[in-house]
């Protein structure tokens, strides 16, 4: 049978040369298909560092530490569809980029199922694009999360306590934190038990901006921390009190003996590092570093003492290079000259203001003092130059 319509072909072809030029619907269908099966083919075989670089003119570094991570993208077309509705959104190529470097597997997920539900949520909360696009390139796992379980639940709740989206933007440009926990079992239980410890609300939402973890500890260690705070002697009725619980909750609690041990170290008693702890408790969270620094600048004047420094335990947290060590500096030099008649309490030096300061003991005396205080606050005494001097 096969032989037989062999030597029919031959014969028809012997008749009719033609026959190999005549156009056949299935032949031209064939070809198509092939045409475009290997433009598909060529398009999917580019590697990742090709696509990135030349597709979507995403950097070289950028390019290279994704395709390290992900040498290969079996559907190159659904990347396109991903990057592009991304761009549509009011992703800039610099925030692209920052989204598919943190997660790489961006590129492979699903755009209706993982991508434009998340999307669609800030939206509908009345989001504007440029804040939804920093939100997520910050932390591009928001994308990940549930939509109905973790991100819906979370914008909620802080809206409610927040008012405006814009301040709930605010708060997740600085940290995408709050969207990976359950705030109704975190967040929500730790602001009722704070209220309850006699903290206000202004507070509170002062600390969501400023420390946005704290927050989110659980209620057994928020407790555990308030223990800690309470054994200190801290008041529950002081401002300082939602801040000591935050500096206890910021360590482990071998970390934290460590840095007591620190302070009796340094030559505090323990009635001492009571006191300081009550007053400023952010100074315990200052590095081992800074606090033994502060103590050698100061103690070196021989007019400050560690009681001087248990009265004004803030001086801990103020800048060694741009304001204790010159106006200790200009302090010294006036005093070797008796150009003051009594060195200002502790307390003073670390309140005034970098104007008043000038105005008072450089600007007077700018001969004796003006090229070192120059040299080690540049930028505070040519603004207050022009203040004080004119041209």
């Amino acid at each position: 049978m096969i032989l037989h319509k062999c030597k029919r072909f031959v014969l028809l072809s012997s008749k009719n040369p033609s026959f190999f030029y005549k156009p056949h619907f299935s032949f031209s269908f064939s070809l198509i298909f092939f045409s475009s099966s290997t433009k598909n083919q060529a398009t999917n075989d580019l590697t990742v560092i090709d696509y990135l670089l030349h597709k979507h003119q995403f950097s070289p570094e950028t390019a290279s530490q994704v395709a390290s991570v992900l040498p290969r993208v079996k559907n190159l077309q659904k990347s396109d569809s991903i990057l592009l509705f991304l761009k549509k959104s009011g992703f800039s190529k610099t925030q692209l980029e920052k989204v598919v470097k943190s997660r790489p597997g961006v590129l492979c997920a699903s755009l209706d199922n993982t991508i434009k539900p998340k999307i669609k949520i800030f939206q509908d909360l009345g989001f504007p694009a440029n804040d939804i696009a920093e939100i997520i390139s910050n932390d591009p796992v928001v994308l990940y999360r549930s939509a109905d379980n973790r991100v819906t639940p979370s914008l909620s709740v802080l809206k409610s306590l927040l008012g405006s989206s814009a301040e709930v933007a605010k708060v997740l440009k600085i940290s995408g934190w709050f969207l990976k926990n359950d705030l109704e079992k975190t967040m929500v239980p730790n602001i009722k038990f704070m209220k309850n410890c006699g903290v206000g609300m202004e507070q509170i939402i002062k600390h969501i901006y400023n420390f946005p973890r704290f927050l989110l500890n659980s209620l057994d260690n928020m407790e555990k921390f308030v223990k800690t705070v309470d054994e200190m002697g801290a008041s529950r009725n002081s401002k300082m009190f939602i801040y000591a619980v935050r500096v206890v909750s910021s360590m482990s609690d071998e970390n934290w003996e460590l840095k007591l041990k620190l302070f009796r170290d340094l030559g505090f008693s323990e009635d001492e590092i009571l006191v300081m702890f009550r007053k400023a408790p952010q100074v315990f969270a200052v590095s081992a570093r800074k606090l033994k620094k502060v103590m050698e600048v100061l103690l070196a004047t021989g007019k400050y003492d560690i009681s001087c420094i248990v009265n004004c335990p803030a001086s801990f947290i103020c800048s060694v290079e741009k304001k204790l060590e010159p106006r200790m500096k200009v302090l010294t030099i006036l005093d070797s000259r008796n150009l003051i008649e009594k060195w200002p309490s502790l307390a003073t030096i670390i309140k005034m203001s970098d104007i008043k300061f000038f105005e008072k003991f450089v600007n007077p005396f700018l001969n004796e003092v003006g090229e070192v205080y120059m040299a080690n606050g540049e930028l505070t005494v040519k603004r207050n130059r022009k203040l004080t001097r004119p041209d």
